[in-house]
Parts: C-alpha cells; sequence; structure tokens
C-alpha cells in the first residue's frame, strides 16, 4: 500500500468520496493487480465479506479515481489497505481527501497497515508508529515434500468454530465472516492440524495471477507450521509461491530461508496504538497485507 498522494492540494469540486458498491471493489482490486500487488482473483469476496461498508472510492467527474479500504473488526480494531491513486492523479490531493473521510469509519479504534517502507514518514505524519517490517519470500525452484500421510486434514473436516477460535488467538479480533469465505473461495485451499483433540494450527493457499500465496499460515510450533507449509505449497499451482512474515518472528524467517524463499518485498506494519494482544508466536504468516 502507497500513499500515493500524502499529502497534497485541495481537490476540486467536483471530487466525490464515497462507499463503495461490491462490484468497484473489483476494480480496486484489478487496479491493485497493475501496481504488481498480485491479489488472488477471489480475494474481493473475502474482502467485502469482512466488512461491507469498509471500502470506499473517490470519484473525479463521476469517474473513479482512488481507493481505500477501512475494514473494522470487532469493536476495537480496524486495518488499512487498498489505498491507491491512479497513476495520472497523483499529487492532486485526491488521495489525503479520500484517506481522511474513509478513517471516520474507524474512529475510536486502534488501526493498523501495511504500507511500503519508504512512505514511513507519511504515515508517521497521519498518526501511525512502525511496528515492525514484514518481509514477502518468494520461492521459485523445487517445492518442500509433503508431510506424512494423516499429519494434516482439510479445514473442513473439522467444526468452524474450531477454526476461528484458533484464528481468534492469532489475529487481534474476531473476523469470522472473512473467514468463512477465505477458506472456502473457489481455488483457495484450506488445511489443519489437530494433535491431542485440538487445533494445532491451520493455514490457506489461494491462487494468484503470479503463482500462489500462502496466508494466514498459524501453528503452535515449527513442526506444525512446517507440516502445513508444505502441504499447501504441494496443492498450490505452478509458478512461484509467496509467504508473508513478520521479521521479529525469526523461527518464521528461518523456515522460509530452509525452503530456499528469498525475499521480494517488504512492508511496514504500523499502528495508531497498541493492537488488541494476540499470540504473535503463533503467527508463521500473515493473512494477507491488504486486510492484516
Amino acid at each position: 500500500m502507497t500513499p500515493s498522494d500524502l499529502p497534497g492540494a485541495e481537490p476540486p469540486s467536483t471530487y466525490l468520496c464515497r462507499q463503495m458498491r461490491r462490484a468497484e471493489l473489483d476494480q480496486a482490486i484489478a487496479w491493485a493487480a497493475a501496481e504488481g500487488w498480485n491479489p488472488g482473483p477471489q480475494d474481493a469476496a473475502a474482502f467485502w465479506a469482512a466488512d461491507p461498508g469498509g471500502f470506499w472510492l473517490g470519484e473525479l467527474d463521476g469517474a473513479p479515481v482512488a481507493s481505500i479500504s477501512v475494514v473494522r473488526y470487532g469493536a476495537a480494531y480496524g486495518f488499512l489497505g487498498c489505498y491507491i491513486v491512479r497513476p495520472e492523479h497523483r499529487g492532486s490531493g485526491l488521495g489525503l481527501a479520500l484517506w481522511q473521510r474513509a478513517m471516520e469509519h474507524l474512529a475510536g479504534r486502534c488501526v493498523g497497515l501495511d504500507g511500503v517502507v519508504a512512505q514511513q514518514d507519511n504515515y508517521r505524519r497521519a498518526g501511525f508508529t512502525l511496528a515492525h517490517r514484514n518481509i514477502r519470500y518468494g520461492l521459485h525452484g523445487a517445492r518442500p515434500a509433503p508431510p506424512p500421510s494423516g499429519m494434516v486434514q482439510p479445514a473442513a473436516t473439522l467444526p468452524f468454530a474450531a477454526i476461528a477460535a484458533y484464528d481468534r488467538r492469532c489475529f487481534p479480533a474476531p473476523r469470522d465472516a472473512f473467514l468463512r469465505a477465505w477458506l472456502t473461495l473457489p481455488g483457495h485451499v484450506a488445511l489443519a492440524v489437530v494433535r491431542d483433540g485440538t487445533v494445532a494450527g491451520y493455514g490457506v493457499m489461494r491462487p494468484c495471477p503470479d503463482g500462489a500465496k500462502l496466508g494466514p499460515l498459524f501453528a503452535d510450533d515449527q513442526a506444525v507450521a512446517e507440516a502445513l507449509f508444505a502441504a499447501l505449497a504441494a496443492d498450490a499451482p505452478l509458478g512461484p509461491l509467496f509467504l508473508d512474515v513478520a521479521e521479529p518472528h525469526r523461527a518464521a524467517v528461518a523456515l522460509a530461508e530452509r525452503a530456499g524463499m528469498a525475499p521480494v518485498f517488504e512492508t511496514a506494519r504500523m499502528y495508531t496504538s497498541p493492537p488488541p494482544a494476540c499470540d504473535d508466536a503463533k503467527v508463521w504468516g500473515i493473512s494477507t497485507f491488504e486486510l492484516g
């Protein structure tokens, strides 16, 4: 996510900031693809499920020129993403005006974002503080061998409530509507590990225009994380494989490096205030840079 228009000039009177309609989110995802962010083809459906009121559009003379997402989770948390101003309109104040209007949707909440590192100063001026770097790792070679038979099972064989309860331990707020979609969308593969009768981890693979992404990858420990990683990788389509890792999670970084992955991109995870507590040690792979 790039703050393409922070700060800028006053927008013209013909500029309108409003909530998106569902079909317009598809257009914003297409813009993200054009920026090289490589979103999954089904991302919009799960994003919309998370918070239908959380996607905003900037229209100039009736034409869409800017987008932003400000998704609410629970009562105290929100995440900002999908912030794009069309190249021909950058520097004209349109992005800043949309940002300011859309952020009203997250009033009173801790807000997180994953932004390009070069724009940290702009985000800091907007009230965000750096928490850590996230590193996107890419694998263009051989995939790891699948785990032993029986260790990993389809997440659909478990009650949704069990997966949602585990997810809540790894994410700052409940996100059941997003999760129901993310686990079941066409092309998505969701796998889980059960140990002693309880969920010990789960992960999702989704195809993208360029290869596939793994996320989330949540696990109790290295053995579970590696089993899920290998099983999801085995189900991924041909092409590169990507995993987004919080840099302070050294064991997750080591997992990616042992798999032969190399850094291809990074973001700055920033917050407006300390986020609600979750078990960061279980987060071996971030769900998505757009929605946290």
